[in-house]
């Protein structure tokens, strides 16, 4: 009843990683000492991929992934998302060579690395090319400050020239049984051997009263899928983590 029984993936042939992780987007629910026993028992179950962004919570899971687990475990890959702003409470995408490179520095604070494992577009800006959104992670790479780069909410009309052009390991998009919009974009990244990162894999909660069976369902629907379910409940995650032992 653990992550790694979900078998392994590979991201840009560099780091290897549980094919079930964790989605931080609901941590601030769970309050600070609910995140941080949520955090420590997400790494016992074998979790290795912990997906937050910048502006969950206004960096609040950011901090609490950092005051849970820093030092961090060598082989955690913390992925975290820039490229989008609240304006009057609602997201916004913000795709500016210098908003990312800011929003970058910045979570590097608060996520107390020097280098962000996995650092994700959080979606394209429709205001700014995004190669040049995607320059800007490149510069970042080269510094050192990034290890390597994904995009999300990216669909097949720009993701193969994308994937032609820069050194994308990752496309998160939502994608669960019943909302399965994305089936181009999964065959795209089946099709280049890149890890599709499926957020709210259980329907923001819809399919939570058989999350095993759905989370199962998905690891054994595509070999590249990667579900990333986020919750603020102990006893959900235990339940997450039993998918691998799930037989449909």
């Amino acid at each position: 009843m653990t992550a790694p029984a979900a078998g392994t993936i590979s991201l840009g042939g560099e780091v290897e990683v549980n094919r079930l992780g964790l989605g931080a987007m609901w941590l601030s629910n769970a309050g600070p000492d609910g995140a941080r026993v949520l955090l420590r028992r997400a790494l016992e179950l074998g979790v290795n991929l912990i997906d937050t962004a910048d502006v969950y919570g206004h960096g609040a899971s950011e901090t609490a992934i950092a005051e849970a687990l820093h030092p961090y475990p060598p082989d955690l890959v913390i992925a975290t998302k820039g490229g989008q702003i609240h304006v009057d409470g609602k997201p916004v995408a913000d795709g500016r060579p210098e908003h990312l490179r800011a929003a970058c520095e910045a979570s590097l604070r608060r996520l107390r690395l020097e280098t962000i494992p996995l650092y994700q577009l959080h979606s394209p800006d429709p205001n700014v090319p995004l190669t040049e959104s995607l320059g800007a992670l490149l510069e970042l790479r080269a510094e050192g400050k990034v290890r390597m780069i994904g995009v999300s909410n990216v669909f097949a009309g720009p993701l193969e020239p994308v994937l032609d052009e820069f050194p994308v390991v990752s496309l998160q998009n939502q994608y669960s049984p019943t909302r399965r919009r994305s089936d181009r974009e999964l065959a795209i990244c089946e099709a280049r051997g890149v890890a599709f990162m499926a957020y709210r894999p259980l329907d923001s909660g819809e399919l939570a009263a058989e999350a095993a069976v759905n989370l199962a369902w998905l690891l054994r629907h595509s070999p590249v899928l990667v579900p990333i379910p986020g919750t603020s409940s102990l006893a959900h995650l235990e339940e997450n983590m039993s998918a691998p032992l799930t037989t449909l």
